[in-house]
């Protein structure tokens, strides 16, 4: 009888997350009580560790608990369980109390149990105390090495695991395939990526063997580096070594081929699969969007939203982050909303990476109200302390000009980083407010953290857009000299943009000239839009040239060509700006705008045809249009310049009679 239940609950055991195993513990203990099993410390810790190993902890502590009561007293085999379950448990003062209760029963000193603690205390992330019960063992195994190398990988203390790694071997072991396991997990997950490429190829020179682990960390670290043909040597040795029909190595594969842009091959890679689990439908899922194709990837996401093959699978919160984030990547905001509110609806909670992707398009649509929405959301689901959301509402308060809120964001976010600062920065610079820009700036600097060249470009940014050329010239300067960042291209058009607003024609192209690197089109563009602001077609004709000669892809560069050629009278250049544009294939990007009204989104561009209330709405243009006419002369004339002059344009504003027919032109 007693050889059957051991036999029973060891099948239990070994069985993948078996429901059925919490459903039988309360059976197996009635059963065990009327054998003479009570006493049978075996039959106990197979009990237990049915239990623990399936997931329930909780029933596991009852069942020690009961197995107390009844005076069965653990051994090195009962307490390693009961450890494990509270380590899993995640509660400190639970585990501090299992701590005492191993030392009240005298097990302070074996082996099995003082590595569970040590384990326990790495997930707990107390790493001082997990080192300081490591530093007192009389007597270590691999185990015990292993155990705190993966605590140290565990808490991203990938300098912590490397120092145990020579440790180890200064004593006399060598390195085992787990443990060289655990030193990639710790650089990979500290974004070390190159380092443990260098770390995987230094113990295939050792002639050690990888473990199936290590091979899905070595190709997580190729598809962040985009290293394709590392990935495919890695490829090479799962398929030598029969490591290709575990299923995480394959997910890991269809990644790997995925974010390097082989998305063919990462599907084919997913069809291969006989059995295939969430993560595998993630991963394909994830590789669609980033690389662009986001209806594929909402396809996809669809046929696992509907699939009745396998109704366990269903997409969770992974799946349809990818899915948003993909869109919002690629400009189809709207379409990431959409999916969104189905996400809520179909009561799948959002994490912090679906939030930061739905206010990126909060920003960019300036749909504040929404923005405000979801930070309720965020207040709600206490996601208010992460950076990564902290963030996204700044940017997201900042875009929309809601300069209180996102003050308060920010004085809130005791977390925050150079991106939070950054945003602050750019945010005041796009509104035009300088001063606030440059106060944030020295306070940035003030709080200890370096400026990089982004925050560089958000500075410089806002004294163009505010006038600031004193305070962009100094900083541009102290960017090098103080503060060691190397300017860019885009910190190159910055300066020839505040220089050229400013009418610092001449410095502005000395500048261009003086470049350590080629000009690229948004430079060249910058001091053509000065040249026009003060028809200087001089200037405009010796930057034509180089954007000729550079085969320039940007239409509103010939656009703007062709608009200071008109202003000086030059009409046969204009058109033959034109007629270049169009000979190349280029096409001008219409403006948009858009309403929010009751959470919806309405994008309007030119050209549209609007179907119902036509004569309404051009008869509020017209009005809007005659309002205008008293600020006409402190109106931006680029505003409503497309392929007329200046002049023209704000006669076309004065006339009351012909100013419905100007509107009315841009019907089809």
């Amino acid at each position: 009888m007693m050889s059957f239940l051991n036999s029973l609950i060891t099948f239990f055991d070994n069985a993948p997350r078996f429901n059925t195993a919490n459903a039988f513990t309360p059976k197996l203990l009635s059963l065990a009580r009327t054998v003479e099993g009570l006493s049978n410390l075996l039959l106990w810790n197979s009990i237990l560790r049915a239990s623990v190993s399936n997931g329930y902890y909780e029933e596991g502590l009852k069942i020690y608990n009961k197995m107390r009561k009844l005076g069965v007293w653990a051994d090195g085999f009962t307490l390693p369980l009961v450890i494990k379950a509270c380590a899993f448990m995640g509660s400190l003062n639970l585990c501090r109390n299992v701590h005492t209760h191993v030392l009240q029963l005298g097990f302070h000193n074996h082996l099995h149990v003082v590595n569970e603690l040590v384990g326990m205390y790495g997930k707990l992330g107390r790493m001082e105390r997990a080192r300081q019960l490591f530093d007192r063992m009389t007597v270590r195994s691999y185990i015990s090495w292993n155990t705190l190398v993966s605590g140290y990988a565990f808490n991203y203390d990938c300098n912590g695991a490397s120092e145990m790694f020579r440790q180890m071997e200064l004593e006399g072991l060598e390195p085992n395939p787990v443990t060289w396991t655990s030193l990639f997990s710790s650089h990979a997950r500290c974004g070390r990526n190159k380092e443990t490429v260098e770390l995987f190829g230094m113990m295939r020179k050792r002639g050690i063997g990888a473990t199936a682990e290590a091979l899905a960390v070595v190709l997580s670290v190729c598809a962040d580096l985009v290293a394709v043909g590392i990935g495919k040597v890695i490829h090479g040795y799962i398929i030598r070594g029969g490591f290709e029909n575990y299923m995480f190595v394959k997910n890991a594969l269809i990644c790997m081929y995925g974010k390097c842009g082989d998305v063919k091959y990462a599907k084919n890679l997913f069809l291969e699969m006989e059995t295939k689990n969430l993560v595998s439908w993630n991963a394909l899922i994830t590789s669609y969007a980033e690389s662009g194709l986001c209806d594929e990837a909402f396809a996809i996401f669809s046929q696992l939203e509907t699939s009745g093959d396998c109704p366990v699978i269903r997409p969770n919160v992974i799946s349809w982050s990818s899915v948003i984030d993909g869109f919002a990547s690629n400009g189809q905001g709207e379409e990431s909303l959409k999916l969104f509110r189905q996400m809520q609806l179909a009561n799948v909670m959002p994490n912090c990476v679906t939030i930061s992707s739905v206010l990126s398009v909060c920003a960019e649509l300036a749909a504040v109200n929404l923005g405000r929405e979801i930070h309720s959301h965020v207040v709600r689901a206490l996601m208010d302390s992460n950076i990564l959301v902290g963030n996204g509402l700044i940017n997201m308060y900042t875009k929309c000009g809601s300069f209180k809120e996102a003050h308060l964001v920010f004085e809130k976010n005791d977390n925050r980083d150079l991106i939070s600062w950054n945003s602050m920065i750019a945010g005041y610079g796009m509104h035009g407010l300088g001063e606030k820009a440059l106060e944030t700036f020295d306070q940035m600097i003030e709080s200890g953290l370096k400026p990089d060249n982004i925050t560089f470009v958000a500075v410089l940014s806002a004294c163009s857009h505010a006038g600031l050329v004193v305070e962009g010239r100094r900083l541009f300067n102290e960017m090098t000299q103080e503060f060691r960042v190397e300017p860019q291209m885009e910190h190159y058009t910055c300066m020839v943009d505040l220089l050229g607003r400013a009418g610092f024609l001449q410095e502005a192209s000395d500048i261009v000239k003086s470049m350590p690197m080629e000009p690229n089109d948004c430079v060249w563009g910058a001091l053509l839009n000065s040249c026009r602001k003060y028809k200087n077609t001089d200037v405009a004709e010796e930057t034509a040239s180089h954007i000729f000669n550079m085969s320039s892809e940007t239409t509103g560069n010939y656009m703007l060509l062709s608009n200071i050629f008109a202003a000086s009278g030059k009409w046969v250049d204009s058109a033959r700006m034109r007629i270049s544009a169009k000979t190349k294939g280029l096409k001008k990007v219409p403006g948009l705008s858009w309403i929010e009204v009751k959470k919806k989104f309405y994008v309007f561009s030119a050209g549209n045809t609007l179907q119902l209330g036509l004569d309404e709405v051009y008869g509020t243009l017209e009005e809007l249009a005659l309002q205008m006419e008293s600020e006409c002369s402190s109106v931006h004339n680029s505003i409503f310049e497309q392929n007329v002059d200046e002049e023209e344009t704000c006669t076309r504003l004065r006339n009351k009679g012909e100013s419905g027919e100007f509107l009315k032109a841009t019907q089809p």
